[in-house]
């Protein structure tokens, strides 16, 4: 089964899936698709958690937690949220190789650089595996590759990252990552009464639009 993969190397629960991807069921092949993360969120309407300043605390305490707890090596960037447009047109110059997108999610989030600190962008750039693709960030189509993949991502219903995307379900962030595995081993995982009849379920309250 083909999972294609929704990404921003903003997110860093992106980055946790994508170390988990490797453990997916064998017979399962992933697309990857650099996004906008931020015209997705402006496509729903909703802000990011980094912009709801109570949820900005939590998520990265919570991420540095799952970190820790897995025993992984971490430094939080000098600042979040950041404009990860360079290293999303990179992963796409570099034909979203997965060695290169492992590379530029350790840039963020383990070597803690944001992509705009020239030294540090120049330092990455000019490694052997990405000088190549490095060359071609402002080319016009690698540009329209990432509008593309946004635009697709948003016609697939996708309104966040990491979302994996399977057989047409949906599965969004890093804690549905079982659940996405459980799928790939059993497509037949939303069968059942309970699984439909929440997918249908009616709205019983709604809240009314705040004015501006």
């Amino acid at each position: 089964m083909i999972v294609d993969w929704y990404f921003d190397f903003v997110s860093p629960f992106a980055y946790l899936q994508f170390l988990r991807l490797p453990a997916r069921p064998a017979d399962t092949q992933i697309q990857f698709h650099p996004v906008l993360l931020a015209a997705v969120l402006n496509h729903w309407g909703q802000l990011g958690p980094a912009e709801i300043p109570p949820k900005r605390t939590f998520t990265y305490r919570h991420f540095v937690w799952r970190v820790r707890r897995a025993g992984l090596a971490l430094r939080m960037p000098a600042g979040h949220p950041f404009n990860s447009l360079k290293l999303l047109r990179l992963a796409l110059a570099a034909d979203c190789e997965p060695e290169i997108i492992g590379r530029l999610f350790r840039f963020a989030w383990q070597d803690g650089h944001l992509p705009d600190d020239e030294q540090a962008w120049t330092r990455l750039v000019a490694e052997p595996a990405l000088a190549k693709a490095a060359a071609r960030i402002e080319d016009p189509d690698v540009k329209e590759a990432l509008r593309r993949n946004t635009e697709q991502a948003i016609e697939r219903s996708v309104f966040g990252v990491p979302t994996a995307v399977a057989d047409g379900q949906i599965f969004w962030g890093e804690d549905s990552t079982e659940m996405l595995f459980d799928y790939l081993r059993d497509p037949g995982l939303f069968d059942d009464a309970e699984m439909r009849r929440v997918t249908a379920l009616p709205i019983s309250a709604a809240r009314v639009p705040r004015r501006k």
